[in-house]
């Protein structure tokens, strides 16, 4: 628990305006090898990858049981701080959620991404019932990083990104950090107007997921995310060249 801990205390550090931590999503144990061989100062699991990579749709399909396997085969093959992407939790009730999140730190995560989409359809759930889920994960003795997506912009994909979905944005945030949020994920974000707004009047540090380097540093922004992009070029290159080879 005190290499944990210390774990921890080294992944909420990272987290800075200046020199934002980047975070290559990996999906098993071999991904997360290279990215700690290629320079990663931390991993972070992607639900999307790690569901398709066991033959699963993302949503909460693949079984939870496997979720655990998993990560403690990564944890079991790296030396860095590791953050799971456990997306709405398992669960629907804070008591369901918090037991969800004591299984995590018991297989020795330090952080998790936690979302507020319901799984199964394009609502989202209300900042309240929200923020009692977060406020059950705080109960456990572990603080464990808490990075609580909200995907307000993310299922208004195609509608103008305006000032309007960014307070709710806002409002969320600031309702999630005081439900004891340590950052706020921003996924499906990519105005830069609206990335340094955010950025400006969150009360805790902003992670933005992007698909191509060297984008949304300086601005604020203290956690860069490639999500499932990673896994998705990977297969892209395996289709691509495999079908050189085999013709």
């Amino acid at each position: 628990m005190n290499n944990q801990l210390k774990k921890l205390q080294i992944f909420k550090e990272m987290h800075n305006k200046d020199n934002p931590l980047v975070l290559f999503n990996i999906w098993d144990a071999g991904s997360a090898k290279l990215a700690a061989e290629i320079g990663s100062k931390a991993i972070a699991t992607s639900s999307w990858s790690v569901a398709h990579s066991h033959g699963y749709q993302d949503g909460e399909q693949i079984p939870f049981d496997l979720v655990i396997a998993n990560l403690e085969r990564i944890i079991a093959n790296i030396d860095l701080p590791v953050t799971i992407d456990i997306e709405a939790g398992y669960g629907k009730t804070p008591i369901e959620v918090q037991k969800t999140v004591e299984k995590i730190i018991e297989a020795g995560a330090i952080g998790i991404n936690i979302e507020d989409q319901i799984i199964g359809n394009e609502e989202l759930y209300s900042c309240e019932n929200q923020c009692e889920r977060i406020k059950a994960i705080r109960q456990l003795s572990f603080p464990i990083f808490i990075n609580a997506r909200t995907d307000v912009f993310f299922k208004n994909v195609g509608d103008p990104h305006n000032d309007k979905l960014l307070e709710e944005v806002l409002f969320r945030a600031s309702a999630y950090a005081k439900a004891g949020a340590d950052g706020i994920f921003v996924p499906g974000l990519e105005d830069e107007r609206l990335i340094r707004a955010l950025c400006e009047f969150s009360p805790i540090p902003v992670n933005i997921m992007v698909k191509s380097p060297g984008k949304f540093t300086g601005i604020g922004v203290s956690r860069i995310s490639y999500g499932p992009n990673p896994y998705i070029q990977s297969l892209e290159y395996f289709k691509t060249t495999g079908l050189e080879v085999l013709r």
